[in-house]
């Protein structure tokens, strides 16, 4: 769009705080700069009846010419459009600037909510990382030293450096003596078995804590066939968490 500046920001209880900017040439808006909710043009953006705003110069637009903002800066060329989550709640703006008057078009403004749209979706896909990092590690205690880990869905490397974290963190401070893993849940991506689960497999047993293995489906052994960490004869494998609670001394009953 030919601008000095884009970014994106992100509304709070009583500020709009800089998430994310590029400056080509001058760096006019910092990212983390943050400015009182009241005094922002985000807030006029966001109120307008359009979710946008845009003007030649903003020194002398009567909307915004009198905030703190507009001497501080001392930019005149603006656009903005509100950015929204999945959900359609307001999440923060998309906004552009230059220090030069500049006249933006109509296809200008639909651009931008374009991207804004694409913005909602990557907003999305980081809330959800965000609160799957709270059900990363699902450690179910059985009885005092016995624990299962429940291993569920895509491991990247995020999640592999917090399940490992977790999972030793765990055994230390409970004194663990076996942990039973269960990968019914676990899911290949791209045919590449995650690393950290023989690294994970390793390490519990340098803590001299016994490991047992179930839930493996046919996908998980296709691909963990060469996985040597794994085929260990120390670490016993069972078809079912029934199974494999039975191998060391505990049954289901039904009453």
């Amino acid at each position: 769009m030919n601008v000095n500046t884009a970014y994106v920001t992100k509304r709070g209880k009583t500020a709009m705080t800089v998430l994310s900017s590029f400056n080509e040439k001058e760096e006019i808006i910092p990212e983390g700069y943050s400015v009182e909710y009241g005094g922002t043009y985000c807030r006029l953006i966001i109120s307008s009846g359009e979710s946008a705003l845009n003007t030649i110069d903003l020194t002398e637009d009567l909307l915004t010419k009198e905030l703190e903002v507009t001497s501080q800066l001392n930019v005149k060329g603006f656009m903005g459009v509100t950015l929204y989550d999945h959900e359609g709640n307001v999440f923060g703006t998309l906004c552009v600037m230059d220090r030069d008057r500049r006249e933006f078009s109509a296809n200008d403004k639909d651009y931008l909510k374009s991207m804004a749209e694409v913005l909602s979706h990557v907003i999305h896909l980081d809330q959800t990382q965000f609160s799957l990092g709270f059900l990363n590690v699902p450690i179910i205690p059985i009885t005092k030293g016995i624990s299962v880990i429940s291993i569920q869905g895509i491991i990247d490397d995020s999640r592999a450096s917090k399940i490992t974290h977790d999972v030793l963190a765990y055994g230390t401070r409970n004194d663990a003596d076996c942990f039973i893993i269960d990968l019914s849940g676990l899911v290949i991506l791209d045919g590449v078995f995650p690393d950290v689960l023989a690294d994970l497999a390793a390490s519990l047993q340098l803590m001299g804590i016994d490991i047992i293995l179930t839930g493996v489906t046919p996908e998980i052994a296709k691909y963990e066939g060469n996985n040597r960490s794994l085929q260990s004869p120390s670490i016993i494998k069972t078809a079912t968490l029934e199974s494999a609670l039975e191998h060391i001394g505990f049954y289901l009953i039904e009453k």
